[in-house]
């Protein structure tokens, strides 16, 4: 079983730096910025290439009742908690209760995961270097708890020190609350954390927690907003890198492609 989101027992390994005020502390890499008390980690699409498997088992649902679904349906999914995802393919002729339709669908990407699974260029590596300073990591999904362990099973042990899951919480994404309940489970406020996210929803929900946050854009556009760091892939993303958005630096590297 994954941990919970309760607080992690282990002591960031940082103690060997000197602290700064906000009770951060700048690791032994001669960072010109602290790095963050935590990285709060979406998962889907984010750190995880899913979003295909959840796209074919809402279209493959659609398909049996006798429906439509177009891409363009697809892309207003991306992110969403499973009960409100469920209302929507409801409205395109799904036939079941909210919570069958949920269960269906976590059913279909567990069995895609188990076949393949792909995870995004850069995230692990990113995760490796964040641990070995020793910054605790939460992964915040609206997925339910059961495919978040089968995605986590086929990764490296300890990748995270607390999982907050859509099946767990009271309001789901864009509300701020699961990143806010990430935070509090580390010990930290999430104006302390670094939020990464690849939807407009887990982007709104990062940002209303009050976590600096970095888009990651993979299917759907990330737009640009205000405090909002945009690069179109972790591959390159350091220490770094993530200590100069918990800082305040905005980095856009969507604004410089275009």
């Amino acid at each position: 079983m994954l941990p919970p989101a309760t607080p992690p027992a282990r002591t960031p390994a940082t103690t060997q730096d000197p602290m700064l005020g906000d009770g951060t502390s700048r690791a032994s890499t001669n960072l010109p910025w602290a790095l963050p008390a935590a990285v709060l980690w979406d998962m889907d699409g984010t750190l995880v290439d899913t979003e295909p498997a959840w796209m074919g088992a809402e279209a493959a649902l659609v398909a049996e009742f006798g429906g439509r679904w177009t891409q363009e349906d697809a892309l207003t999914m991306i992110g969403l908690p499973l009960e409100p995802a469920a209302r929507i393919l409801q409205t395109h002729g799904v036939d079941l209760p909210v919570e069958e339709i949920g269960e269906r669908l976590v059913d279909g990407v567990v069995a895609a995961v188990a076949r393949e699974l792909a995870w995004q260029p850069g995230a692990l590596d990113l995760l490796a270097a964040l641990r070995a300073a020793g910054v605790p990591c939460a992964l915040v999904t609206m997925s339910y708890r059961r495919f978040a362990e089968a995605v986590l099973a086929q990764g490296p042990e300890g990748l995270f020190d607390v999982v907050v899951t859509g099946d767990e919480v009271t309001h789901g994404k864009p509300h701020p609350e699961p990143y806010l309940l990430a935070a509090a489970a580390l010990g930290v406020e999430a104006r302390q954390c670094v939020a990464i996210e690849d939807s407009p929803v887990g982007v709104a929900s990062a940002l209303a927690s009050g976590a600096r946050t970095l888009g990651v854009q993979h299917i759907a556009p990330v737009e640009s907003r205000p405090g909002l760091s945009r690069v179109g892939s972790l591959e390159g993303i350091g220490l770094r890198e993530i200590a100069g958005i918990a800082a305040g630096e905005v980095i856009d590297l969507l604004a410089s492609e275009s």
